[in-house]
């Protein structure tokens, strides 16, 4: 129930982006005014900004090859100016993975937190996190090898990392 209830308001969402994008395209002034909320709550803002969103990467999706996207993006990014709030779009703005794993072990959560809301492009953090497991492997003994490939196989969340095998 819950997931209709959710799948419909991301329906609705997208709806009223939709006709948000339309009255923005055709100049309509008026029909934009009346499809935005008067008195938005942070939630109905995040939730259109969220639909806005969608639909622009559906469009440039549709309009380029994925490579070709990116770099349409990081050009249209480049192209404003220098304010607090725009953040660069390219991998020397992930953050230090080796902070982030040493953050994670030592559960320092707000560390985590701070670090993965400064990345503008997670894509770079999961591709360093990817090589770092990768790095690790080898040094993990097989019985917690099997352990976490069964709980990960069941849809189980692994246990807390311990010192166990």
């Amino acid at each position: 129930m819950t997931a209709e209830i959710t799948q419909l308001r991301v329906t609705d969402a997208k709806a009223r982006a939709a006709r948000l994008l339309l009255a923005y395209r055709h100049g309509n002034q008026a029909a934009f005014d009346d499809a935005l909320p008067a008195q938005p709550s942070a939630e109905e803002a995040r939730e259109l900004v969220r639909a806005l969103a969608w639909v622009a990467n559906e469009a440039v999706h549709k309009a380029y090859r994925p490579d070709v996207a990116d770099r349409v993006l990081r050009h249209i990014v480049r192209r404003v100016p220098d304010e607090p709030g725009w953040v660069e779009t390219d991998e020397e703005a992930a953050p230090d993975v080796a902070v982030l794993l040493e953050s994670v072990w030592r559960g320092d959560a707000e560390t985590v937190r701070d670090l993965v809301r400064a990345t503008p492009d997670t894509t770079f953090v999961l591709g360093k996190l990817v090589q770092a497991v990768a790095l690790l492997l080898p040094s993990v003994p097989a019985p917690a090898m099997r352990r976490v490939l069964t709980q990960l196989r069941a849809g189980t969340p692994p246990g807390p990392p311990g010192r166990r095998c």
